[in-house]
């Protein structure tokens, strides 16, 4: 069981009380309760909480404690429709506002609010632009807006959503309720511009760890084709995941690649019709063991706790979006893997990318130096998670639980090595791309090398003895190090930096890891145990897997996803009590009374049949 680090207070007291008897959950997690007891007390507040800590309880418990309407500004729809659809399974009246409605839910909806009885209205930030709603919704009682994913506020967010600028007039409009705001990713200088963007006066502020224990972190070189990826799948049958791909073309072809292995495989893309993407993205959502491969598009939206594993097949757009996008695995709190490949073709692709936008110079500025923060995670000389958690302000010791923890790299002198790279950079007048650098370290006698004369330098064949993929491990290393570039204006280029000059002329040092052919992944190691596999018997895995084919079963019959009826934590618990009576079934975490009320007299019978 999860244990509070709240303070004693008869409010919290109340609310602990009133969270068990709706959703099950007989104490707080770590954080909640000084955030809900904030919100209990009428305070605007902003809390940065990661993915999987229970965010949503902190504005869901107080709505339903002192009555009343709170809107919920949510970015998607599958987000919202999933989380309606759970707080109606625990038995709270709760309605969305969104452009997928179909009539009946939507008069239902406007009933409920005219009537009084309605508690959480989900609404996307679109909708605040509808002339008269913010005034109806104030005469409705509104005392709350919750802002979910708050960091698309901040201009220096990751995800700058302009529509969320509108929060702060819509409050005014209806009365200036309460705002409670959440997000899982946002540095000080987010905070900052959420704060002034939606609060009239500063917010009770609360920024939790931003550690994730239970997911295992693992970054390696891309090489060519998908194979990488598909091993690390096939050593997870049966397991959901989401693989991110740079283009819809990436998505596309990977699914079909694992499809081709056997693995239920789907694409979802902006290319493909709303239709199609709803579909899937149900599969996703109510399936078991579906693996995703998507663009970025995709993922936010999706409240599905048991995602096992979350791949980058190349690199993401930076820390905080990284961060966002693993932080989808795992959310039941149970062991999940992440992955990430990279290239410096990705890298150099980014810097182009970012360059070339609309965006201001302070705005292109701070996205560089996010880019190079995450090159640098990439190379990473020491455990992984210090270095992620060190850019979010956390200190750790070292985790046990990344790949440079499960296989310390030591480090070696790496300035002779460095020295022969920019050696080679420089004699070639700092005009060519990997590929060539590193047929002249080799001592190969390519057409290119040849034509250039290029056989006649110093530098060619100093590097024979190591092979390619060694070679462009010392080149990532030196690029995470700040000892050579690229022109972001260039053609593929690379360039010695003030630093790189430095070491190049042994005016200073560098330690490097030893130029590997593969730096190990883990891909294809035996599938990760489960909280399942940890806490069962054989024998109660029987019943488990029993519990798991009824929730299937109702599941199908109610169009509702399976974790909305018990949590996997709620099924191994059983199996592990085999509760015989509704009080003693009441006792598990996740089985609140209108739960009770409705499935217990069936997950009783399955597990009495099987002891």
């Amino acid at each position: 069981m999860l244990h509070s680090d709240s303070p004693p207070s008869p409010q919290l007291d109340k609310a602990r009380a009133k969270m068990a008897e709706v959703f099950g959950y007989h104490d707080f997690r770590p954080g909640q309760g000084e955030i809900i007891e904030s919100v209990l007390q009428g305070r605007d507040v902003l809390a940065v909480m990661p993915t999987g800590r229970g965010k949503s309880m902190c504005y869901q418990l107080p709505a339903l404690m002192r009555g009343g309407l709170t809107v919920v500004i949510s970015p998607l729809i599958a987000l919202m429709r999933d989380q309606v659809s759970a707080l109606q399974t625990a038995g709270v009246n709760a309605a969305a506002l969104t452009s997928a409605d179909e009539a009946d839910d939507r008069e239902a909806a406007w009933r409920a609010l005219d009537e009084g009885s309605l508690r959480l209205l989900y609404m996307a930030p679109e909708r605040m632009a509808v002339p008269g709603l913010a005034e109806r919704l104030g005469r409705a009682g509104l005392t709350m807006i919750a802002v979910d994913e708050a960091h698309c506020v901040s201009q220096w967010g990751h995800d700058f959503r302009p529509d969320y600028l509108r929060i702060s007039d819509f409050a005014r409009a209806a009365g200036r309720p309460q705002i409670a705001a959440f997000t899982a990713t946002a540095d000080a200088a987010a905070r900052r511009d959420i704060s002034a963007r939606l609060f009239e006066q500063p917010p009770a502020e609360f920024v939790s760890s931003f550690d994730r224990p239970n997911l295992h972190l693992a970054v390696g070189a891309r090489r060519q084709g998908n194979s990488q990826v598909i091993d690390f799948v096939k050593a997870r049958p049966d397991r959901a995941g989401i693989i991110y791909c740079a283009s819809r073309k990436a998505c596309d072809d990977m699914a079909e690649k694992l499809r081709a292995e056997d693995v239920y495989a789907l694409s979802y893309h902006a290319g493909l019709d709303s239709e199609t993407r709803s579909f899937r993205q149900d599969e996703f959502v109510k399936g078991d063991g579906v693996v995703m491969c998507a663009t970025i598009a995709f993922g936010m939206g999706v409240d599905k706790p048991d995602v096992r594993y979350v791949v980058h097949a190349a690199l993401p757009k930076s820390m905080e979006a990284y961060y966002q996008e693993i932080g989808r695995a795992g959310r039941d709190g149970d062991p999940a893997d992440t992955l990430m490949l990279w290239s410096l073709g990705d890298a150099a692709l980014r810097r182009r990318q970012i360059n070339d936008s609309d965006s201001d110079d302070d705005r292109k500025r701070m996205e560089m130096r996010r880019l190079s923060a995450l090159i640098a995670y990439c190379e990473a000389p020491q455990c992984r998670r210090q270095t992620l958690l060190g850019y979010f302000g956390d200190e750790i010791s070292p985790c046990g639980h990344c790949d440079l923890c499960d296989d310390p790299p030591q480090l070696i002198d790496g300035a002779v090595l460095a020295q022969k790279a920019m050696s080679a950079i420089a004699r070639t007048g700092q005009r060519f791309g990997l590929e060539h650098l590193i047929s002249v370290l080799r001592g190969l006698k390519t057409d290119k090398v040849m034509a250039r004369g290029h056989d006649a330098l110093p530098t060619f064949g100093v590097g024979e003895d190591l092979s390619k993929e060694q070679w462009m491990s010392v080149f990532r290393q030196l690029f995470a190090s700040g000892a050579i570039d690229q022109p972001i204006d260039g053609h593929g280029e690379w360039i010695i930096t003030a630093k790189g000059k430095d070491i190049l002329f042994a005016k200073q040092g560098i330690r490097l890891r030893p130029p590997e052919e593969q730096r190990g992944v883990r891909s294809s190691r035996a599938r990760p145990s489960d909280a399942a596999d940890q806490l069962l018997s054989e024998a109660d895995r029987t019943i488990y897997i029993a519990l798991r084919k009824k929730r299937l079963e109702l599941a199908k019959e109610s169009g509702k996803p399976a974790y909305t009826i018990f949590a996997d934590r709620t099924l191994i618990e059983m199996a592990a009590e085999k509760p015989q009576t509704p009080e003693a079934l009441s006792r598990i975490f996740g089985v609140g009374a209108r739960k009770l009320e409705r499935y217990g007299s069936e997950f009783l019978s399955v597990i009495k049949s099987e002891i």
